[in-house]
């Protein structure tokens, strides 16, 4: 199977932002911390200090429209902040595309709000509360 599936690095949000994700997007939420992984809590994972084992080593969310991943860098001073690319969601029912992205600028910052524009329904940009940016369309229109 060929795939383009989005990955996303926190600073010890991970956990709790893909768990946001699946409340807001439904699905399948797989996730293992730095502690889980072979070799247990006692065994250091490379670049992860001891006091950082309950960061999330790797995340998987599955759910209707597709999947992305995400974990937080191994310890905070390897983390950065998220540039240059947006996630992408797109629907075919402008309501639902409008609650998600309600859901997603809830403690975020709207970029441009949802609205028509000439190519959608509804579209909206927002990055939410962990720093991740999203672009939400609702009932594309072809141009």
């Amino acid at each position: 199977m060929n795939s383009c599936i989005p990955y996303l690095y926190f600073d010890g949000q991970a956990g709790e932002a893909m768990r946001t994700y699946q409340q807001i997007l439904g699905g399948e939420l797989d996730l293992l911390r730095y502690s889980d992984a072979p070799g247990g809590a006692g065994s250091p994972q490379p670049g992860c200090e001891p006091s950082d084992s309950s960061r999330v080593m790797h995340a998987l969310l599955r759910f209707d429209a597709g999947m992305f991943m995400a974990s937080d860098a191994p310890n905070t001073g390897m983390s950065q902040p998220m540039a240059g690319m947006s996630i992408s969601l797109s629907y075919t029912d402008t309501a639902k595309a409008r609650k998600v992205f309600d859901a997603l600028a809830t403690g975020g910052q709207v970029r441009m709000p949802f609205g028509k524009t000439f190519w959608a329904e509804g579209f909206g940009m927002v990055v939410d509360r962990f720093g991740a940016p999203w672009m939400v369309a609702g009932n594309l229109q072809p141009v």
